[in-house]
């Protein structure tokens, strides 16, 4: 059985001012200073030494958070692009409360996020399945390569999401809310078939 442990980075600059980061790599989106405290906290309050390996998304945020993390450990780390954050398209690095004026017809009351339906306004955008495509494609062929080992994936909030999504594969694909910053959601794969969601959004105090 492969394990799958999913980190969502701390928070950036971004985050606290509420908007959509997409795959945006700039001074904003890195880590601010509560972001940092995040993830030091985790590091102090779940030890990964158990693990075997780290795969890391490659923007700045989530390799800062697995540095941290890693710091006491010296884990092989290895990045993947299949692990970076849905693209918003046009819509990265706008207000999430300017779009939702805007557009309401495609925001969720409920988590005051995007519904599906964003790409009609936004049609460079990737799509909820894109994403759950791309993690099942990365679960598949990590569980292949390494079928026995505890694996540490640092990674981003709907990219979390995407994953528990094709484990669960639920009719509605807003019936999960994003993770917070430095939760940890874990997976287990008793093979590419057989998938379990053993805990989600979860902080280790």
């Amino acid at each position: 059985m492969t394990e799958f442990y999913l980190i969502r980075h701390g928070q950036t600059s971004a985050n606290a001012l509420g908007l959509k980061q997409g795959t945006i790599n700039t001074d904003i989106t890195h880590l601010n200073e509560v972001g940092e405290k995040q993830a030091h906290n985790l590091a102090d309050k779940f030890d990964i030494s158990f693990a075997d390996r780290i795969i890391c998304s490659p923007l700045d945020r989530t390799r800062k958070t697995a540095e941290i993390l890693n710091a006491a450990h010296n884990l092989p780390i290895t990045f993947d692009d299949r692990l970076l954050e849905i693209s918003y398209g046009q819509w990265d690095g706008q207000k999430n409360s300017d779009l939702r004026q805007k557009y309401p017809d495609v925001y969720n009351d409920y988590w005051n996020d995007v519904l599906p339906t964003y790409t009609k306004y936004s049609s460079d955008g990737e799509t909820f399945e894109d994403v759950i495509g791309r993690t099942h494609d990365f679960l598949v062929e990590t569980v292949a390569k390494y079928p026995d080992e505890k694996i540490i994936v640092v990674t981003h909030g709907f990219t979390v999401k995407a994953f528990a999504l094709d484990v669960l594969r639920p009719s509605n694909l807003m019936s999960l809310p994003e993770p917070q910053n430095t939760s940890v959601t874990k997976i287990d794969a008793v093979s590419a078939d057989e998938t379990y969601l053993e805990y989600y959004n979860q902080f280790f105090n």
